[in-house]
């Protein structure tokens, strides 16, 4: 690390990077007072093709790139991004592709608004620092254009109720691109979850339990923005890995919603210490003063009285985890550090049995073999396809889309309630109902196969007989 971190700077060159988003902790309402009719559901017609625009291609930016060059009827048509030598490569990608080279935008922080303006597209997909998600979402919207963004979908409540508003009042599409939720092991626990195996549910753990010292104290990410968020800011900053699959199996936003949480954060020693240990104890990176705690955890109550722990540990020496766990009144599962589950009255005694063991009967459908393959070779085990697969199946089909702007908005809500919370001693935070109240009747997310097949099953009772229905073909 060459040069101490600005605030000031910082916040300079985001805060004028959206229209309209405010970056500052304004109060919980923010946007609520606005909407206080009922949510107005995006109905978009089928899309013959889907024509995207990229923003920020870098590490998960470029390999999403690849993903959608394998998808048919998919146009990659402009690509956006701050260093020109990105941009480049990733036409000559889509060039090797056998596609028209897209368009590059390179002019500055905000050239994706120039993209957004002037390009035919129907799909913007954004890949940039946290602090751009909202910015190029909401501009992406505003000129008719659905929009797709890694996640978080924002890091402020008032960005998110400003996406929920906009996606609403454009009818467009906007989204958290969370590819936790079709990993393997989730999408397996959803359809055990959905055939009763657990019984009603009653608790969770998640979380984000990597080791990051490296990349955030290196030049791993582009002008070091990552470590700018822990510099400035003590809360879960991450939620969404763990909490995104969670709030699937307990159908929060669809039957059942969140209703408030508590957090806590331990004292800061990584960060220093590594730098430290790398740069020596007078480098600006060992002599900053980190406000992030090394580990921050936060306890989630639902309208149902479950409740969800969410860890979010990136500075401390530790094997990747994401610490899955989901206990109900028939059994308990776990994926992490190995896939055990315990079902009454199947498993034997007190005993744990391999997970594997169930693969079998509980496969979800897009990991069967046809999707397996087209995965073969994909970010993250393939879990990256199958999340950009779904998207442009449902653009394609016309269909709502899997993950929608209630659960982005929902699950980044966690950045900014868990830093009013630790700012307050551990005060309990209500969630806001992004849904306004639309919850009570939305159908919980059913069991999608690859071509729009979709398994709804009944709520829990005592006998978790399935009820099966179709919809698409």
């Amino acid at each position: 690390m060459t040069e101490e971190f600005n605030r000031r700077d910082f916040l300079k060159t985001t805060a004028t990077a959206g229209i309209g988003l405010s970056l500052g902790t304004a109060s919980l309402g923010g946007c609520a007072a606005q909407l206080e009719s009922p949510p107005v559901p995006i109905t978009v017609p089928p899309l013959d093709k889907v024509r995207m625009g990229f923003v920020g291609v870098g590490h998960q930016g470029s390999s999403h790139v690849s993903n959608f060059l394998r998808i048919p009827n998919v146009e990659v048509r402009a690509v956006c991004d701050l260093v020109p030598d990105k941009v480049a490569r990733i036409q000559q990608l889509v060039e090797e592709a056998g596609q028209p080279r897209p368009r590059g935008y390179s002019s500055g922080r905000q050239d994706y608004i120039r993209m957004c303006s002037e390009e035919d597209l129907d799909l913007v997909f954004t890949a940039t620092p946290w602090e751009l998600h909202a910015p190029v979402c909401k501009t992406a919207m505003l000129n008719g254009k659905h929009a797709a963004t890694e996640i978080p979908m924002a890091t402020y409540i008032d960005e998110c109720w400003d996406l929920v508003e906009t996606s609403e009042k454009t009818q467009r599409h906007c989204l958290a691109m969370e590819n936790c939720c079709y990993d393997r092991t989730e999408l397996m626990i959803l359809n055990m979850v959905r055939q009763g195996l657990f019984g009603e549910l009653m608790h969770a753990e998640c979380g984000y339990l990597h080791d990051l010292r490296w990349h955030k104290l290196t030049d791993f990410y582009e002008e070091r923005w990552r470590v700018r968020h822990s510099i400035e800011r003590d809360a879960d900053l991450y939620p969404t890995h763990g909490f995104g699959p969670v709030t699937q199996w307990m159908d929060i936003n669809r039957g059942n919603q969140l209703d408030y949480l508590v957090s806590m954060s331990c004292q800061t020693r990584g960060l220093n210490l590594w730098a430290e240990r790398e740069y020596g104890a007078d480098s600006p990176a060992a002599r900053q003063a980190y406000k992030l705690g090394d580990v921050v955890n936060t306890l989630v109550q639902t309208r149902k009285g479950q409740t969800i722990l969410i860890t979010h540990d990136t500075n401390t020496p530790r094997p990747y985890s994401r610490k899955i766990l989901l206990q109900g009144t028939k059994g308990i599962v776990r994926k992490y550090p190995e896939a055990l589950i315990h079902i009454e009255g199947r498993s034997p005694g007190h005993n744990w049995e391999d997970l594997a063991e169930y693969v079998e009967e509980f496969e979800h459908p897009l990991w069967q073999e046809e999707m397996r393959a087209r995965s073969e070779g994909a970010g993250h085990g393939g879990m990256d396809y199958l999340e950009d697969y779904r998207l442009i199946q449902c653009l394609l089909e016309g269909k709502s889309t899997d993950m929608d702007v209630y659960d982005g908005a929902t699950w980044s809500a966690v950045i900014d309630l868990s830093e009013r919370s630790i700012a307050g001693r551990g005060r309990s935070i209500d969630f806001p109902d992004f849904t306004r109240g639309a919850w009570k009747n939305r159908p919980p997310l059913g069991i999608i196969a690859g071509q729009h097949v979709e398994i709804q099953f009944s709520r829990w009772d005592d006998s978790s007989v399935p009820t099966l229905l179709t919809t698409g073909g």
